[in-house]
């Protein structure tokens, strides 16, 4: 599944990316409302888990009037937890100064269970994000 938000959209600290478009849709083991940032993962198999690779990437900026220079921190959240090892860091010079940021990772979902995925600011601040993509696939 590919999910994504063009349209430059603020994101307050602690909340997610919010995804308006589906260019492509994803089996029945991944689940999204368009316009939510919830992606659930759901563990549809036989075996005692279904593995999926999630991938973000996207382009964040300190909004104006906003602290400059300050690390831009994003993660992939799961069940509203961030996952540190997905932690992505922009440290911009000056307010409005766009840089881009991606990340990857898997994902185990035991058999039965679901879990849901985010795209979570981490951020002392709000933050600006543009051009916003979330693939996930299940591989096994």
């Amino acid at each position: 599944m590919e999910i994504t938000a063009n349209t430059a959209q603020t994101v307050a600290v602690n909340n997610d990316v919010l995804f308006t478009e589906t260019p492509i849709c994803g089996c029945s083991s991944i689940m999204h409302r368009v316009g939510s940032g919830l992606v659930t993962l759901r563990g549809l198999t036989r075996q005692y888990r279904a593995r999926f690779r999630v991938y973000f990437s996207g382009n964040v900026s300190i909004p104006e009037g906003g602290t400059a220079p300050a690390a831009i921190q994003f993660a992939i959240a799961i069940n509203g937890e961030p996952l540190p090892i997905s932690t992505m860091i922009s440290t911009p010079a000056a307010a409005q100064q766009a840089n881009g940021i991606t990340t990857t990772t898997f994902i185990d979902v035991p058999a039965g269970c679901c879990n849901q995925i985010a795209i979570k600011n981490i951020s002392s601040q709000s933050i600006i994000v543009q051009n916003a993509n979330l693939i996930v696939e299940r591989v096994a």
